[in-house]
């Protein structure tokens, strides 16, 4: 069977609920709304300032990254099917049913590794994964119906300005999240990253269940159950293959890899031919045939894939660069979200007011590519407070991209295919953040660490042979784990600090000295020769006590005198090592911040050029009128067409 193109008429079972609702039901339900959006929003950033210390306390180091991984999983693949299953069944049911079993899942996250489970799954930190996909699963429905609701129950030219709220909503997380993920962690318990969802989704709960109507768009069709289950299928893979492509245990090369690969190839062959016979696809493919949807989820893909990369090689720049601390480096890009926040507020105001987005979504954009421009300059010594003003241009650049894409594409469907039009506009964005980051790493992992070595092989130049040795020493152990290397520094980890290695080279030389004392005592020479000649000792302090005598440790004054001997060469040998770490770990400290900070500059520079193509794909988009309440919208039909502008 054919796919069909839906009809230009309203299904006869539709509400117009822009029009029957009153302004105070409306926002009852915006503020339900907008609780559960910001329930998946802090999820995201309260768990990952908490995971240093899940990681301790549940013993599952080598499973840290799966924590997020499995979450993105789930909610990427679900997005769509929420989407679609709203239309059919309406937003309140999937609102409600994601909630409850993201609330579920946050509980069981919290009691993850707790005696009554048990070893069930092999213990607590697979305990915590299995449940934090739970959370993913019911996650997906919160943000993917959430955007949806706003076109529900706002007319299209008042859409603008709550569109930006719930931009703001992500913005606001990004800084709460943070700051009260390691009050919680640091003063109470971790588990409490988890179960403060609890109240806040209750409250939630409460606002939707008793004052949401149902939302349905009057749709009786069949589920695509071949296509729903043909989307996880081909998701799964494809963002498990970008997760182990990235690992330098596997590689974009191993057999796991393409595997993965081929299988979310042929998924995705099926699934195109399954939707273009259903009668309700899960994506219909005729909403391709829209200029706007298809311009628009096509610009989503490669906003998504600049705007997380931009986060996330942010905080790695100011952790590894700037210096500062890993549990610190999410509330050290405020002044980002600050400008974000700010943009989407804005944007969506504005857009409401002049009836019309294109522009404002144009203006965002070059925004974004100076922002990004102006990243591309930073350097092992760039201020931080320079840092902070490119922070809040780029900013400013990505807020309004939150708001207004989903306007225009919300504008430009029938109302009845608002729900898998808004879902697949955000499945498009987070496959492009997740393949984005995997090609930034990428980048990261095959540029640092050559960059790093060639940094030290430059600093080697007029330095003393114990400085040379150790810096060629370090050279050649981040040549052969390169991959390790770019793994560390994208997980947030840093080497030890000064502090800690030069306690460990005063604690060798002591325990050195003490086993010489201890010969000396002896009063035997034959052991007193064997330490002497120990080749673990430093060959200047090899050479200095070769020169006493073996005889002289047979008397007691001859133990006093080697002893005091002993003393000075401690104390110089303690002061000589100490400078040569000194100097060593300056060197090799700006070898690895200068490469870091090139690295991240081409990776902006990169960022650039994706944020270009996201302009192109808007170029061609058209600028449909926003209709005002009582004017009906929705659709690109012959009369909105006829109110484009430019």
């Amino acid at each position: 069977m054919t796919q069909a193109a839906p009809p230009n008429l309203d299904p006869k079972d539709r509400i117009n609920y822009a029009e029957v609702l009153d302004f105070p039901t409306k926002r009852l339900i915006l503020i339900g709304t907008l609780l559960g959006l910001f329930l998946a929003a802090l999820d995201q950033t309260i768990v990952a300032t908490a995971m240093p210390r899940i990681a301790k306390d549940l013993n599952g180091l080598n499973l840290y990254s799966w924590v997020t991984t499995i979450y993105l999983l789930a909610s990427t693949a679900m997005v769509p099917i929420y989407g679609k299953l709203s239309d059919i069944y309406g937003r309140k049911r999937v609102l409600l049913f994601g909630i409850v079993v993201f609330l579920l899942g946050s509980a069981l996250c919290g009691m993850a590794g707790e005696s009554f489970f048990g070893n069930m799954f092999g213990g607590g930190m697979m305990q915590l994964i299995v449940f934090r996909g739970l959370q993913g699963f019911g996650g997906a429905a919160l943000t993917s119906v959430a955007f949806s609701i706003i076109a529900d129950i706002f007319a299209p030219a008042e859409r603008g300005r709550y569109q930006g709220l719930f931009g703001a909503v992500f913005g606001l997380s990004s800084v709460i999240g943070p700051l009260l993920g390691g009050f919680l962690t640091d003063n109470v318990s971790w588990r409490w990253v988890f179960y403060v969802n609890l109240p806040i989704g209750l409250i939630a709960l409460y606002f939707i269940a008793t004052k949401m109507p149902r939302l349905a768009s009057g749709l009786k069709p069949k589920i695509d159950y071949i296509g729903a289950i043909l989307v996880i299928v081909f998701s799964v893979p494809l963002l498990l293959g970008l997760t182990f492509g990235a690992d330098s245990n596997y590689g974009w090369t191993s057999p796991t890899v393409l595997t993965l690969f081929a299988v979310s190839v042929v998924a995705l062959i099926a699934f195109l031919f399954v939707e273009s016979r259903h009668e309700s696809p899960i994506l219909p493919l005729t909403l391709f045939h829209n200029p706007t949807f298809a311009w628009g989820v096509l610009a989503r893909f490669f906003i998504g894939a600049a705007f997380l990369g931009a986060i996330l090689f942010l905080s790695l720049y100011l952790v590894n660069v700037q210096g500062v601390s890993a549990t610190k480096a999410g509330t050290a890009t405020i002044p980002l979200t600050m400008g974000l926040i700010f943009g989407a507020v804005m944007s969506g105001q504005l857009a409401s007011r002049l009836g019309y987005y294109k522009m404002l979504i144009i203006i965002g954009l070059c925004l974004m590519m100076g922002g990004f421009f102006l990243l591309s300059t930073l350097n092992a010594d760039t201020p931080y407070a320079r840092v902070i003003l490119y922070m809040v241009v780029l900013g400013l650049g990505i807020g309004p991209a939150l708001p207004l894409f989903n306007l225009a594409i919300q504008n430009a469907v029938k109302p009845w295919e608002i729900g898998v039009a808004t879902s697949s506009g955000q499945f498009f964005q987070q496959m492009g953040s997740t393949i984005g980051t995997a090609v930034f790493g990428a980048i990261l992992s095959a540029t640092l660490a050559p960059g790093i070595a060639s940094n030290l092989k430059a600093a080697e130049t007029g330095q003393p042979a114990a400085v040379v040795a150790q810096l060629e020493s370090t050279r050649q152990k981040i040549t052969s784990a390169s991959g390790a290397s770019a793994n560390a520094s994208r997980s947030g980890s840093t080497g030890p600090t000064f502090e800690q290695i030069s306690t460990q080279i005063t604690a060798g030389i002591n325990t050195q000295f003490s086993s010489i004392a201890a010969a000396v005592k002896s009063g035997d020479p034959a052991k007193f020769s064997a330490v002497v000649n120990n080749p673990a000792l430093p060959a200047q302090m090899r050479e200095g006590l070769s020169r006493i005598p073996a005889q002289a440790i047979q008397s007691p004054q001859g133990q006093q005198q080697v002893l005091s001997t002993l003393k000075t060469f401690q104390t110089s040998a303690t002061t000589a090592a100490l400078k040569v770490a000194r100097t060593t770990f300056d060197l090799s400290s700006r070898a690895t911040k200068v490469a870091f900070a090139s690295t991240v500059s081409r990776i902006y520079l990169i960022s650039i050029f994706v944020a270009l193509l996201a302009l192109l794909a808007v170029l061609p988009m058209p600028n449909l009128r926003m209709p005002k309440k009582g004017e009906g919208g929705g659709g690109e039909r012959p009369g909105a067409l006829a109110a484009m502008e430019g």
